[in-house]
């Protein structure tokens, strides 16, 4: 049976609805957090993320503490019915600091101390950071961790950037020496001979620097991972105090979609439960591609916890003001994309932020409250909407998603890639090509986990790994132990190229994949931006698919070992040799497809993959342009999401089995109409 989660904290089993509140910015207006308040009960919201910015009015002067005004919020707040996510304050430190302690300001790559200002712009590494972090910290745990209305930590915001100063670099070579133990293993593992690069003292070694070393790939790569170890080496530190006091509290911190800065796997060991910012651009192009791709993240959120639901931490009402275009949302797509993350495993809804800033940098950012200050307004009222709309849900808190797919999508796999100095220096476009092999499941309603290469890949039917350019020691293994136990492989172009250090593998790519494979590739033909390749299934080819297909960026010439060829290109010198190749091995199979291709193509093939592996689809229906449909279920009810990312309604036909609906406490009939931006959301008893 499928597991059933606990709600994120026990005193609210229901969705959590709210978003980030600043009363801090508001303390010579008291009549602002009397209306705020009845405006969050009308709103619906039982929740509020408060003091993520706070630090320059909670300690104004070094060792003076102001405590007393977030009393007066946190107990306001609990009697009315609305929980508090306190913050912890350091992704901004206050002037006091930096004027006093500038260590605790970072040092970019140029090697140049910042000024203070913005935010995250402290050094991870520095003592006296750390200590001033642990100080409030400890205060914060001390007076409110056991407050019956705070109900987790909201620990910094947003973590990202790094830092090169002194102290960051001998941590750096501390970090090499604990990894490398010697510098001939390290010299061994970064090819340092190559331009006589070769390291004869641990001294000798910096982080990269626009005006020094960036070119050595194996250092580019350990630095990276090195500023995520940092990071979380700091995110540990930050909890310490709270959890000594009361380490029932959840802990989370918000992440940023697929951020490249830091692999956000090194961080779940040390989180209770993932939470994550939603600022997708709606209404630029195509909503329905762009909420494949949203589709993608919240599941990989999901994924970290291997299932356990999410926060979706921040969201916009409206809009944002740093994108390009600050764009509205049109009727009805403020329920639609909150409910596209609860459908995808969320259990809450969460927006920055509450109140409009009056002045400063997010004064034109989306809130629920404008700067009018009143309900009247079409934002609030999209908002009181998604708030009474998870008021009927509750029965849906804790569920989850079974998939019988994977997709791998690993960061050390982006970074290396991204660095390797071609075949592609004009765009790799790896996030995209996952994102592409992704496509076709949201498309059929076939749920997904978006996990990467370090991941159990034993409960899956099918895995994919677009790109897999690195494969680190081990993962050839687990992939072969996959396949041989009855397990589908699909992998593309550009896989099994180098090892977890970016050294090539010798003997032939693509590495320790090529046996499972059962192809040897020879050479990769890069395409410049507008050239394309004819790839065309071959005729009576095992899978039974047909016509003609246009491939771009990237054309791996292949030949076989084993394998048997499904499909061939046919253009150019390399005409006649195969473009997609299955191979049996043991009780599996895996497939190879070695160009880059256009949509259609990828939907055929893994149309029928879904068709001959019969992955359960979530409504065994066919789904029109532009419908998804998610679920989540407990192992005895099923959740279904039936979402329209179009501005034309649309109807699909269920299957036999009996559905509720449940906003509206019906028994359905068989074919139900979602309008534009529109969602129903249906229950299924299994039998």
């Amino acid at each position: 049976m499928t597991k059933k989660y606990e709600p994120i904290n026990a005193k609210v089993p229901h969705f959590l609805h709210g978003a980030d509140y600043n009363p801090d910015q508001w303390l010579k207006y008291p009549e602002v957090l009397e209306e705020d308040i009845r405006l969050m009960k009308l709103a619906g919201c039982n929740v509020m993320s408060v003091g993520i910015f706070a630090w320059s009015t909670l300690e104004p002067e070094e060792g003076k503490f102001n405590f007393g005004w977030l009393d007066k919020v946190i107990e306001k707040l609990y009697k009315n019915g609305i929980y508090t996510i306190l913050a912890t304050p350091s992704g901004a430190r206050p002037a006091w600091m930096s004027q006093k302690y500038p260590e605790v300001l970072r040092v970019g790559p140029n090697r140049v101390r910042n000024l203070h200002g913005k935010r995250h712009n402290h050094c991870y590494t520095s003592p006296v950071y750390r200590e001033k972090v642990n100080i409030i910290n400890t205060k914060l745990a001390e007076r409110y961790s056991n407050h019956p209305g705070v109900i987790a930590w909201h620990v910094s915001n947003e973590y990202g950037g790094e830092c090169h100063c002194e102290l960051c670099q001998e941590s750096f070579r501390n970090w090499l020496k604990e990894k490398y133990k010697t510098l001939e293993n390290l010299n061994d593992a970064w090819w340092t001979a190559f331009w006589s690069h070769t390291y004869t003292d641990w001294s000798q070694i910096e982080s990269p620097a626009p005006h020094g070393e960036n070119l050595l790939h194996g250092l580019n790569l350990d630095w990276k991972r090195f500023v995520t170890h940092q990071t979380v080496d700091f995110f540990r530190h930050e909890i310490e105090p709270l959890k000594k006091i009361n380490p029932s509290l959840p802990v989370t911190t918000n992440f940023m979609g697929i951020y490249e800065g830091l692999d956000y796997w090194k961080f779940v060991d040390y989180l209770d439960v993932i939470s994550w910012d939603n600022y997708p651009i709606w209404h630029s192009n195509d909503d329905y591609d762009l909420a494949c791709g949203v589709s993608m993240v919240h599941d990989l959120n999901r994924s970290l916890k291997n299932g356990k639901p999410f926060m979706l931490m921040e969201s916009t009402p409206s809009t944002t003001n740093w994108h390009e275009v600050s764009k509205l949302k049109k009727p009805g797509m403020h329920l639609l994309s909150s409910i596209q993350a609860v459908a995808h495993g969320s259990d809450t809804v969460q927006y920055f932020q509450w109140r409009k800033s009056r002045g400063s940098s997010e004064k034109f950012h989306g809130a629920v409250v404008d700067h009018c200050g009143y309900e009247n307004t079409r934002v609030f009222n999209d908002v009181k909407n998604v708030g009474e709309t998870l008021k009927r849900l509750d029965e849906i808190i804790g569920t989850t998603v079974d998939p019988e797919v994977a997709i791998i999508f690993d960061w050390e796999n982006r970074w290396a890639m991204k660095d390797a100095q071609g075949p592609r220096n004009i765009g790799i476009h790896y996030e995209e090509t996952v994102k592409e092999n992704y496509k076709p499941f949201w498309k059929n309603g076939v749920p997904v986990d978006v996990i990467n290469m370090d991941c159990d890949f034993s409960k899956y039917k099918l895995l994919i790994a677009p790109m897999l350019y690195m494969v680190k020691q081990g993962v050839g293994e687990k992939i072969k132990e996959f396949v041989k136990n009855g397990g589908t492989f699909v992998a593309t172009y550009w896989s099994g190229i180098v090892n977890e250090t970016d050294l090539c593998f010798l003997g032939g790519f693509p590495g320790p994949l090529r046996e499972v494979l059962g192809i040897w590739s020879e050479e990769i033909d890069a395409l410049y931006d507008g050239e394309s390749r004819l790839v065309s299934f071959d005729n009576q080819n095992e899978l039974g698919l047909k016509g003609e297909y246009e491939a771009k960026e990237l054309c791996d010439l292949i030949h076989l070992e084993g394998a048997r060829s499904l499909a061939t290109y046919k253009e150019d010198f390399y005409k006649g040799m195969p473009a997609l190749t299955v191979n049996d091995f043991s009780k599996g199979k895996a497939y190879y497809i070695a160009s880059r291709n256009e949509e259609q193509f990828n939907d055929m093939f893994y149309g029928k993959l879904i068709e001959e592996l019969r992955l359960k689809k979530v409504v065994d229906t066919e789904l029109p342009y532009g419908i998804t449909a998610q679920i989540r279920t407990d192992g005895e009810n099923d959740y279904i999401f039936v979402m329209n990312f179009t501005q034309e309604e649309k109807t699909i036909e269920l299957d036999e089995k009996e559905y509720i609906d449940l906003l509206e406490g019906e028994t359905l009939d068989r074919k139900i109409t979602v309008p534009g931006y529109g969602v129903k959301i249906l229950k299924r008893t299994k039998s």
